[in-house]
C-alpha cells in the first residue's frame, strides 16, 4: 500500500485544484463591474474546467472497468478448475502454463490495485476479489505440488545403493565358543563400512516433473505463499523418508525400549542399523539434490526444506545409537560398538556437509556427540573384555585337556578385531596420544614382554592391548591347569591351549600385529609343555625297562625282569585307558606328539625285549612292538578305550 499512499495526495490535489478554479471563476462572474469580454473569458474557462473534471472521471472509470474485465478473465480460469476433479498438471503443459499465467495475472492485478487510491467501495471490492482468486489458486497449486511429489515419487530400492547386507556377512560373536573353528573362519569375513565408491545421486522424483514443481514453487513464493509451499514439501518428503527407514527395518524405539532388549534381539537391530545408516545418509544426499533442484533459486528455502524433512528421521537413527552407547558394556557388544562407531565416523563428513546451516546444527551436533559416546563405549567394553578374561574362573578341570572355550573365545575375538585395527589404534590411546593399558600384567608376563616404555612406543596401541590380553589369558590358563591332579595333564592342557593361541596368530593377520618374536616365544612354550608332558607320563614307566641286570644271582634277575615287564604293561595299559580319553584337537600336533611318544616308548620296549627275551621267556611277552605302536595311535582321540576290552578295535 506504500505506492498508493504516495499517489493519493497527487490525485486529490488535482481534483482540489480544479474545484478551486471553478469556485474562483464563479466568484469573479458574479461581479457587476466586469466587461462583456471578461465575462465571456470566465465562461469559457468554467466550461473547460468542467470538461477536465469529466475527462478525469471517465479515465478512472475506464481503468477500473479494464481491471474488472481482466480480473473476470482470471477468475473464470481459476474457478473453472475448482469443479474439475482432474489434476491440472496431468492435463498437459498448455493447461498448466495457462493456469500459472492466470495466477501471475491475479498477482499483478493485486499489485496494480494496491498502487491506486482505493477510496471507492467498487475498487475495494475488486481488490478483495483479486485476493480471493489468488488464494484459491494457491490452494490448488499446493494440492498440485503435493500430488506431483507423491504421484511421481521413484520407488526406493536399497539394493541399488551399493551396499551389502551386514546381516548376511557379519558374525554372531556370542556363538563363537560353540561354533567350530572351520565355520568361524568362513563367517568372520566382515563387510567393509568404509566407502569404496563415489556417492551416487538417484532421482527421488521423476525428472520429467521437476520443471513443474519448480514453477509451482516459484509461483507460490512470488505470491507470498512460501510458508505453505515449504510445509507441503516437508510433509510429503518426511513421510517418504519415514517410509524409507521402515523399508530398511528401522523401528521407532525409545531409549528405554532399547535398554530393555535381550542381546539377541538387540544384536540383530544393530546390524540392521549399520546398514540402514549407510543407505539412508546416501539417500539424504539425493534428498538434498531434490531440494536444490526445486528451491535453489528461492533463497534459503532449499536448506530449510531439506533440514525440516530430514531432521526427525536422522535424529531417530542417532537416538538408537545413543541408547546403545549408554547400555551395558558386555564383551560380546564390542564388535557391534565398533561397527556403529566406524559407520558413523565414516559418514560424519557427509552429515556435516548436508546439515551445514544453522537450521541443521542440532543434527550435526548430535552426530558428533553420539560418535564420542560410541568411542567411549568401545574403550569401556575393551576394558570389560580384559577384566572378564582375567576374572573367568572354573571349579572343575576342563575334560580331556583340550582347547578351553575361553581360549577359543578370546583368540577368535581378537582375530575379529583385526578388521577394526585403525579405529582401535585411535581409540585405545589416551588424550595425550599415549597408549593406555587397562590391566597390570601378572606373573605370566616375562621380562621380554615387559619391554621398556621406550620400545613399546614403537608398537601400535592395538598390538600392546592384544598382547596384554593374551598374557592375561595365559595367566588364567595357568590357574586352570592347576585344577588337574595329574601333572602330565596340566602340561598337556597348556600345550594344547598355547599351541592354539600360536596357530591363531601365525595363520592370520594377527601375525603382523604380534610379530615373529611373540610367535617364536610361544612355539617354544607349547613345545616345552609337550616335553614336560612326555616326561611326566613316560619317564617313570620307561625307567622300568632300563637294563640293570648286573646281579650275579640270575634267578633273582629273571624274577625282577619279569616283575618290571609286568609293571610296565600295567602302567602302559593304564596310560592307554586314561589318555585315549584326552584330546588334541589339532591334527598335526596330535600326530607329532604320537610320533615323538612312539619313538621313545617303542625303542625302549624293543631294546628291553630284545636283550632280555632269553631271561623272561616268550610266554611273558604280552604285546609285540608293532601292536604297541598301533595302540599309541589311539591316544588323544577323546574317546576312552581299554586294552582289556576284546572289542577294542
Amino acid at each position: 500500500m506504500g505506492d498508493c499512499e504516495s499517489v493519493a495526495p497527487q490525485l486529490e490535489g488535482e481534483e482540489n485544484l480544479i474545484a478551486a478554479a471553478k469556485h474562483i471563476v464563479r466568484a469573479l462572474g458574479s461581479s457587476k463591474n466586469l466587461t462583456k469580454d471578461v465575462k465571456k473569458i470566465l465562461a469559457d474557462l468554467g466550461s473547460q474546467l468542467s470538461d477536465m473534471a469529466t475527462i478525469e472521471d471517465e479515465v478512472v472509470e475506464g481503468v477500473e472497468s479494464g481491471i474488472e474485465e481482466q480480473l473476470g478473465v482470471v477468475e473464470e480460469k481459476i474457478m473453472s478448475w475448482e469443479t474439475d476433479e482432474s489434476m491440472i498438471f496431468d492435463s498437459g503443459p498448455d493447461e498448466a502454463s495457462e493456469y500459472l499465467n492466470a495466477t501471475e495475472e491475479a498477482r499483478k492485478l493485486i499489485g496494480e490495485l494496491e498502487n491506486r487510491c482505493l477510496n471507492g467501495e467498487d475498487e475495494k471490492e475488486l481488490l478483495r476479489r483479486a485476493h480471493d482468486v489468488l488464494q484459491l489458486a494457491m490452494q490448488r497449486l499446493e494440492e498440485e505440488f503435493k500430488y506431483l511429489l507423491v504421484q511421481h515419487r521413484q520407488p526406493f530400492e536399497p539394493e541399488h545403493m551399493s551396499f551389502r547386507s551386514s546381516e548376511d556377512d557379519s558374525v554372531d560373536v556370542g556363538s563363537m565358543v560353540s561354533s567350530g573353528d572351520d565355520s568361524f573362519e568362513e563367517s568372520v569375513r566382515r563387510y567393509s563400512v568404509s566407502r569404496t565408491s563415489e556417492d551416487c545421486i538417484i532421482d527421488l522424483v521423476h525428472p520429467d516433473v521437476i520443471h513443474d514443481l519448480k514453477s509451482i514453487a516459484y509461483s507460490m513464493f512470488m505470491s507470498n505463499y512460501d510458508h505453505e509451499c515449504i510445509q507441503a514439501y516437508v510433509v510429503v518428503r518426511k513421510d517418504a523418508l519415514d517410509e524409507c527407514l521402515s523399508d530398511l527395518g528401522i523401528e521407532k524405539l525409545s531409549i528405554e525400549d532399547v535398554l530393555k532388549m535381550e542381546w539377541g534381539t538387540l544384536n540383530s537391530k544393530i546390524k540392521r542399523w549399520v546398514r540402514a545408516m549407510k543407505v539412508f545418509v546416501r539417500y539424504l544426499a539425493s534428498e538434498k539434490w531434490l531440494c536444490d533442484q526445486i528451491f535453489l533459486e528461492l533463497g534459503s528455502a532449499s536448506s530449510v526444506c531439506f533440514v525440516e524433512a530430514a531432521k526427525a528421521p536422522m535424529l531417530q537413527l542417532l537416538n538408537f545409537a545413543e541408547a546403545i552407547s549408554i547400555s551395558s558394556h558386555q564383551p560380546e557388544k564390542l564388535v557391534r560398538f565398533l561397527d556403529m562407531y566406524e559407520v558413523l565416523a565414516d559418514l560424519i563428513p557427509d552429515i556435516d556437509a548436508m546439515f551445514l546451516d544453522e537450521a541443521g546444527s542440532s543434527v550435526r551436533i548430535e552426530s558428533h556427540e553420539v560418535l564420542k559416546r560410541l568411542a567411549d563405549s568401545v574403550r569401556a567394553t575393551f576394558l570389560e573384555f580384559e577384566n572378564a578374561v582375567a576374572s573367568n574362573t572354573s571349579t572343575n578341570p576342563f575334560a580331556g585337556g583340550g582347547n578351553h572355550p575361553l581360549t577359543r573365545y578370546v583368540m577368535n575375538y581378537i582375530r575379529l578385531l583385526v578388521d577394526y585395527k585403525d579405529s582401535l589404534n585411535l581409540l585405545l590411546k589416551n588424550d595425550d596420544g599415549e597408549v593406555a593399558t587397562s590391566l597390570s600384567l601378572d606373573s605370566s608376563r616375562t621380562e621380554d614382554e615387559s619391554a621398556s616404555n621406550a620400545s613399546s612406543r614403537s608398537v601400535s596401541a592395538m598390538a600392546l592391548h592384544l598382547q596384554s590380553l593374551t598374557s592375561i589369558l595365559e595367566a588364567n590358563l595357568n590357574e586352570k591347569s592347576k585344577l588337574y591332579r595329574d601333572a602330565s595333564l596340566q602340561h598337556f592342557f597348556l600345550m594344547n591351549n598355547i599351541h592354539y593361541m600360536t596357530q591363531k596368530v601365525k595363520n592370520s593377520e594377527l601375525q603382523a600385529i604380534f610379530g615373529d618374536k611373540w610367535i617364536r616365544k610361544h612355539n617354544w612354550k607349547f613345545q616345552q609343555h609337550a616335553m614336560d608332558y612326555e616326561r611326566a607320563t613316560w619317564s617313570s614307566i620307561l625307567s622300568l625297562l632300563k637294563d640293570e641286570s648286573n646281579s650275579s644271582n640270575s634267578s633273582i634277575s629273571r624274577t625282577l625282569l619279569k616283575e618290571r615287564l609286568r609293571s610296565f604293561y600295567i602302567a602302559f595299559e593304564d596310560v592307554y585307558k586314561t589318555q585315549t580319553a584326552w584330546v588334541i584337537p589339532d591334527l598335526q600336533l596330535r600326530e607329532d606328539l604320537r610320533i615323538s611318544t612312539s619313538l621313545k616308548v617303542i625303542q625302549a620296549y624293543r631294546t628291553f625285549v630284545g636283550r632280555q627275551m632269553h631271561h623272561i621267556g616268550e610266554k611273558h611277552i604280552r604285546y609285540n612292538a608293532e601292536d604297541m605302536q598301533d595302540y599309541l595311535l589311539d591316544l588323544f582321540e577323546g574317546s576312552q578305550k581299554s586294552l582289556h576290552n576284546p572289542h577294542r578295535r
